[in-house]
């Protein structure tokens, strides 16, 4: 069986070791003793649009782990560094995934090893109950991509595994319409969400009014595909259409960034909507709504110190 470690068990994480564990010998790598503990002693469980428990390994300290041939860093945008710092000199004939918000994911990697990257950007979703429980909620794809030293075929690998798994999965020879695509809807859907408090729902769509919130929603996803337009990046979906369709899924989805304000932390900020105004500084496209967010958000989270 191919061995996979998944680094990082929160909600995307715990999904992706879950599920990959029916068709793979899976490890699990984590930052707490007791979580690993957990894990080994009572196994994974998913709930929802799924309904299992898989066994897998899990450690703090990943020389105790099997070496992967496939190594999935499933945590935040910004433990990333910390993560792939865990793993460097380790495991040098792994393929190493990233599965991060935003872009650069890849070059933050690359500062700890010479592995061969793929690329990756998810939509799939969950609630995370505890540490040995995740609820499956929304079972989009992950899209997949060849980075440094990988080929499509490589991409196409690790794609049907996953896939074989029972997760939705598609690989691509050129991963960037897809990651921009997904970083526009990021950038929007996160912050509005961070910012007014409001789950993705039907307000994001709602352009019946002038006054409605989907006017905004609309516009900060404009100025993100005049972005991409810059850059040279042919979208693989429209994001606003994305935004659409899913308002339409009959339960409103709580984005990370707003979980992370009600439970005032720091936000993925930098790496989503952040990212996005480098480049458009870079490229000489204006983009003052998305840099109005980035500095609300930057200020909220400045409103906790004070506090």
């Amino acid at each position: 069986m191919t061995r996979v470690c998944v680094a990082g068990a929160g909600v995307i994480g715990s999904l992706f070791a879950a599920h990959l564990a029916r068709v793979a010998d899976v490890s699990a790598l984590v930052r707490r003793e007791e979580h690993a503990r957990a894990l080994r002693e009572e196994g994974l469980r998913v709930s929802g649009r799924a309904d299992f428990t898989a066994q897998l390994q899990a450690a703090t300290d990943p020389d105790r782990l099997a070496e992967p041939e496939l190594v999935i860093l499933a945590c935040k945008t910004l433990d990333l560094d910390a993560v792939a710092g865990r793993i460097a000199g380790r495991w040098p004939e792994a393929i190493v995934m990233t599965v991060q918000n935003g872009i650069g994911a890849d070059e933050v990697v690359a500062r700890h090893g010479d592995w061969r990257i793929l690329s990756g950007v998810t939509f799939m979703s969950g609630t995370r109950h505890s540490d040995t429980h995740v609820q499956y909620v929304l079972d989009t794809a992950t899209w997949i991509g060849p980075a440094r030293g990988t080929t499509p075929a490589e991409a196409r690998w690790a794609a049907d595994l996953i896939a074989s798994s029972g997760l939705e999965a598609e690989a691509f020879e050129d991963l960037r319409p897809a990651q921009w695509s997904k970083l526009i809807f990021n950038a929007t859907v996160n912050t509005v969400a961070a910012l007014t408090g409001l789950p993705h729902d039907a307000h994001f769509a709602d352009v019946s009014e002038p006054s409605r919130l989907g006017n905004l929603v609309r516009d900060l996803m404009d100025e993100g595909k005049a972005v991409a337009r810059a850059a040279g990046v042919p979208l693989r979906e429209d994001p606003w259409e994305m935004n659409v369709l899913a308002t339409q899924r009959g339960s409103a989805h709580y984005p990370s960034m707003l979980e992370d304000v009600e439970a005032r932390r720091r936000t993925e900020v930098d790496m989503i909507t952040g990212a996005l105004v480098r480049e458009a500084d870079r490229l000489g496209v204006p983009v003052p709504l998305h840099k109005t967010m980035e500095r609300l958000i930057k200020a909220k989270e400045a409103s906790w110190d004070e506090a």
